[in-house]
């Protein structure tokens, strides 16, 4: 079962594992069995979902909300994470001529009074500005949070792809504490654990979300010079710990941060995230999260 963990100091729970759901367009699933997937990893005890606004070209949380309209009590039961600021062209937005970011408080009150009719909910748990935009006004983005929370619409905030600036800038004009930076965690890109953006938050005891722990793919199938020597090493270490696959390996490195990343689940099979669940028992040696951190380097550690 996996545990309940604080993801901030003021922060909400979260679950150790969050499932994602920006797939969720591609799976196939009608509304029954997308809200038959959330039930059966709620009984693993992953209750924290993952959405955007952008998702699926504007679908993700649709559909998602299709599926919770089912049974709107288990909305109790799960926290809900979201996103905006991205502007995507699309054929919704036909007037977009780039994609771009928006990070304005119009749009920000805008993109949660959306996130919230999709989602078929009456208020978000956490929401995430989902890239750092050149031109947004930390004290304008402020405003906003302080009136979306004022409304009731969402109980805390965070931030996705900050840099360590990033995040202490507009954590200045804000008076609560930002509660995650979601970042990619992989074991092919791992610079968040050089560039001070980890250190950050494990000196503010807040744990990251991880997304992209598996890569995208490219680890199980790639074929550059990266990808080979991971995969191999990877696979040695599921030998040497009894791992059922290297998707478990992969889990257990990231978590083996002591920033104590969250890791995103991608998958919308529930196999496929019981086995991520599995992982939590497997715990790596230092000298076996080094050996998956110099196949990726191509070298030693200086």
């Amino acid at each position: 079962m996996v545990a309940k963990v604080e993801i901030a100091p003021q922060g909400p729970q979260f679950s150790e594992l969050v499932q994602g759901y920006w797939r969720t367009a591609e799976w196939g699933m009608s509304p029954q069995e997308r809200l038959t997937f959330l039930k059966q990893h709620i009984e693993l005890g992953i209750t924290t979902v993952d959405h955007a606004d952008i998702y699926g070209d504007y679908s993700c949380e649709r559909l998602f909300g299709e599926a919770l309209a089912l049974e709107p009590s288990v909305r109790d039961q799960i926290e809900i994470v979201t996103k905006c600021d991205i502007k995507l062209c699309s054929a919704a937005f036909p007037e977009r001529k780039i994609n771009h970011y928006d990070t304005s408080k119009a749009h920000i009150l805008a993109s949660v009074d959306n996130s919230l009719s999709r989602l078929n909910v009456d208020h978000i748990d956490v929401l995430l500005i989902h890239r750092p935009d050149v031109l947004m006004d930390a004290d304008e983005v402020a405003e906003a949070f302080a009136e979306l929370m004022q409304q009731g619409k969402v109980s805390h905030f965070g931030v996705s792809n900050f840099t360590p600036a990033q995040f202490d800038l507009l954590q200045s004009r804000w008076d609560a504490p930002l509660v995650t930076n979601q970042v990619e965690i992989n074991p092919l890109n791992f610079e968040v654990c050089h560039d001070g953006t980890l250190d950050q938050l494990q000196m503010k005891r807040i744990k990251p979300m991880a997304w992209s722990c598996l890569g995208g793919g490219a680890i199980f199938s790639g074929q550059t010079e990266q990808q080979i020597r991971v995969r191999d090493e990877l696979e040695a270490i599921r030998e040497e710990t009894g791992a059922a696959s290297i998707d478990q390996v992969i889990f257990a490195w990231v978590r083996r941060l002591p920033s104590r990343p969250l890791p995103i689940i991608g998958s919308g099979k529930i196999e496929r995230v019981q086995a991520a669940v599995d992982a939590l028992d497997i715990e790596l040696t230092r000298e076996q999260w080094f050996r998956v951190w110099a196949a990726s380097k191509g070298h030693g550690v200086p």
